[in-house]
């Protein structure tokens, strides 16, 4: 089947749906949002179909369907377990120029219902002609994650826009340019980020003036702790679009492979004590690039607001009036820990989590300890590998246990995450032994007890640093 792709207005008309098992059920919602009037009939139906029946959404008839049900129909569905039925059905609903889907028999009808993207008044349908419904299924749900979610509002702000559009633009050619520029640009971007009313205002400037604004744009995004898969669609989407890229250490070379080849990409380092570019020199790298009307991409390991130095960041846009979008990230202590397959909490274990900061200042950790080291939660110390043995001397000094679990991850949620578990006072000999190096994470807390237990992502650099027998903790579940 080579058919056409055709939207249909069904708004209040009759679509007789036969059958109302699960199949019916997915053409039934279909039928509801697009305002159709429906009729359902099948000897008996499933729970959601008789909810809708109730609440007066379409019409149910509890029987056989017959030949005199096909009076006044405009679209027939056959979804029935009643093979005889349906074909008959098919057959004469056919030979009266009635639209007919045949659920089961894609190619004895003459409509397919596809696979539908809403963003509305924005559909996207995906039809695999029948061969298989299943794989345009599974195709609608890759597209789902590229497709934001905001279109529908961006398609809403142009229908809002379009006799503007005709009295300030004569010609065709000119407006089309126009709009061109204006959803590829920072105005689009406005909408699509939630901003809808700065964006109205401004596309209601850019017609008067004749002119699209120009202005720069720097995006925020935190790129996770390693894994590309774990990146939100808002952060793919605005990857790959913009012009140049400011980006830390820890960000990885799988998402880093994710940028346009011919971005300008500009290295800040963030090294402990060894910077490439000082902070407040980043700060205003970031608004001179947007001054110049680039849309700048200024990517952080994890989540820029989370040990990131992203409020100091935000700060300097705002006083310089910068535009800016935040895109959080997965921090590095909820995906490593996951995939190490340690709980932050857990019922049993830890009624709290605490993520800390472990950067050495003048040769010690100046850290609140009395509050840390408490039992019944979990510290999760970012950036702590070099100030390790200090952080263990204060815990236990000030009342840990010498032989509370902890975890040392290194390069979690990649391919050559390691992860090694000890205890408290034996983590830094640990360190020294396996040779441990940064980007590391220490995890510490009962719930490191449940690696063992709980552990699912392996791979071969996590085997070899699996610990020795005297490493590992011996009352360990």
């Amino acid at each position: 089947m080579n058919p056409l792709a055709l939207f249909v207005d069904v708004r209040d008309r009759l679509c007789l749906v036969v059958g109302a098992g699960l199949v019916a059920g997915r053409k039934i919602e279909a039928l509801l949002q697009a305002n159709a009037r429906v009729r359902v009939i099948a000897p008996e139906a499933q729970p959601a179909i008789l909810e809708h029946a109730q609440e007066g959404r379409l019409e149910y008839l509890e029987r056989e369907a017959e030949e005199k049900d096909l009076e006044g129909v405009f679209l027939l569905i056959v979804a029935s377990n009643n093979a005889k039925l349906n074909e008959r059905l098919t057959k004469l609903a056919r030979e009266r120029n009635i639209l007919v889907n045949a659920a089961h028999q894609a190619k004895a009808g003459n409509v397919l219902l596809p696979s539908v993207i809403h963003r509305d008044p924005i559909q996207v349908a995906i039809s695999t002609g029948g061969a298989s419904p299943m794989l345009g299924r599974l195709l609608r749900d890759q597209l789902e994650s590229v497709i934001p979610g905001g279109f529908g509002r961006l398609a809403a702000l142009v229908e809002n826009s379009r006799a503007r559009m005709r009295e300030a633009f004569g010609e065709r050619r000119l407006r089309r340019r126009f709009w061109e520029a204006i959803l590829n640009g920072p105005i689009a971007e406005q909408v699509l980020g939630g901003q809808e009313d700065e964006a109205q205002i401004a596309l209601a400037a850019a017609i008067e003036r004749g002119v699209v604004p120009s202005a720069g744009e720097v995006y925020l995004v935190g790129a996770g702790p390693g894994d590309p898969d774990l990146l939100t669609f808002r952060a793919q989407r605005l990857i790959r679009q913009a012009d140049v890229v400011v980006y830390d250490r820890l960000v990885s070379e799988p998402i880093m492979a994710l940028l346009r080849q011919d971005v300008e990409k500009i290295y800040a380092g963030k090294e402990r004590d060894r910077h490439a570019i000082a902070q407040e020199s980043i700060n205003h790298l970031l608004v001179r690039l947007a001054q110049e009307g680039k849309r700048v991409l200024r990517l952080k390991g994890g989540d820029p607001m989370v040990f990131g130095r992203g409020g100091e960041e935000i700060a300097t846009l705002m006083e310089e009036g910068i535009a800016f979008q935040i895109v959080p990230g997965i921090t590095a202590a909820n995906g490593c820990a996951s995939y190490a397959g340690i709980p932050l909490t857990h019922r049993d274990y830890a009624q709290a989590c605490i993520f800390v900061t472990g950067h050495l200042k003048d040769g010690s950790v100046n850290l609140n300890w009395e509050m840390l080291a408490h039992s019944n939660q979990t510290l999760v110390f970012y950036m702590g590998l070099a100030g390790c043995p200090e952080i263990c001397r204060q815990l236990i000094q000030h009342g840990l246990a010498g032989d509370t679990p902890a975890a040392l991850i290194t390069r979690g949620t990649t391919p050559q995450q390691q992860v090694f578990t000890g205890t408290l006072q034996d983590l830094p000999e640990l360190i020294t032994a396996r040779d441990v190096a940064p980007p590391t994470l220490i995890v510490v807390g009962e719930v490191v007890r449940l690696r063992e237990q709980l552990r699912w992502y392996q791979t071969d650099s996590d085997v070899q640093a699996e610990p020795t027998a005297t490493e590992t903790l011996t009352d360990a579940p």
